[in-house]
């Protein structure tokens, strides 16, 4: 970016920081100031109001904000045009994954797209759905990729591969000796789920809603905030819980966990890649179609 205080003040209105942006910038925290008090006398206006020991965006800065969201990424575009006319790709891509996704479909995939395009600059932030469509609204990631039912009418949502939510319990617990359950049965025996706001709890609750049972209608042990917690808790307690099966995949093969049957109740879901309405950035469409051919690919 051309005008280096522009790029001094989205990092500090990202961050809502001058000591965090001094240190994603690699200046000093008084050269931060610096730039901040220029474009402030530039404009004649504030753009950030001291709050106690906080600072908040004043109107004038969230304007700005928004129109230097606007300025990276055209420059982000420009990059991505001049390296495929060029044939060389480079730029950034930040990347946002809900839990899952991030921790067992994408590594292989990220590893591979780095391969083939090392000049490309990847980061990646991992929570659940509801955090990761938040990111992608506030502009602090190009690309998500998320689970569960949610449709938000500002992001487009891109299928990418199919998953399915299976009844878990561990081998060295007594739920083991069991083979099937039947969904009434369900009501009566302690179970695990992942945190509100997660896309697998409400792709739970709705195939569970098919059957008119609610969460409260059963006898819920506990609500962790990432599947290897539930993997653990199952393996210490005689619980059931439903996990991705492509998390614990793995651990099935081994012995260590079984599924067990419930007439009636399967839970298929898909996992999207999903992104602001209108042209999607570049880097984003490049990453889309490369995950898209190579995902399990050998």
């Amino acid at each position: 970016m051309p005008d280096f205080r522009l790029q001094v003040f989205h990092s500090v209105a990202t961050h809502l920081s001058f000591t965090k942006a001094a240190a994603e910038l690699f200046i000093t925290q008084p050269a931060v100031t610096r730039n901040i008090q220029e474009l402030e006398k530039e404009f004649d206006i504030r753009l950030f109001e001291r709050k106690g020991n906080k600072i908040v965006l004043a109107p004038a800065g969230r304007i700005l904000l928004n129109y230097t969201q606007q300025i990276i990424g055209v420059y982000k575009q420009i990059d991505f045009d001049f390296g495929v006319l060029k044939k060389k790709f480079s730029g950034s891509l930040q990347l946002g994954a809900s839990t899952t996704i991030g921790q067992y479909v994408l590594p292989p995939v990220l590893a591979k797209f780095y391969q083939r395009f090392p000049q490309i600059k990847l980061s990646l932030i991992n929570d659940n759905t509801e955090k990761i469509e938040a990111a992608l609204l506030d502009q602090r990631i190009q690309l998500g990729m998320v689970e569960g039912r949610t449709k938000n009418k500002e992001l487009k949502y891109i299928p990418f591969i199919k998953d399915e939510l299976v009844p878990l319990v561990h081998t060295s617990q007594a739920l083991a000796k069991l083979n099937q359950l039947e969904l009434p049965e369900l009501k009566k025996i302690p179970i695990v789920f992942r945190e509100r706001g997660s896309g697998s709890l409400e792709v739970i609750e709705h195939e569970l809603g098919m059957h008119k049972i609610q969460l409260s209608d059963l006898n819920v042990a506990m609500y962790l905030g990432s599947t290897e917690s539930i993997k653990s808790f199952l393996a210490n307690t005689n619980c059931l819980g439903f996990i991705s099966i492509a998390a614990v995949s793995k651990e099935i093969a081994n012995g260590e966990f079984k599924i067990l049957d419930i007439p009636g109740l399967d839970i298929p879901r898909t996992f999207y890649f999903v992104h602001l309405h209108g042209k999607s950035d570049g880097l984003a469409d490049t990453f889309i179609h490369f995950a898209l051919r190579n995902y399990n690919q050998k």
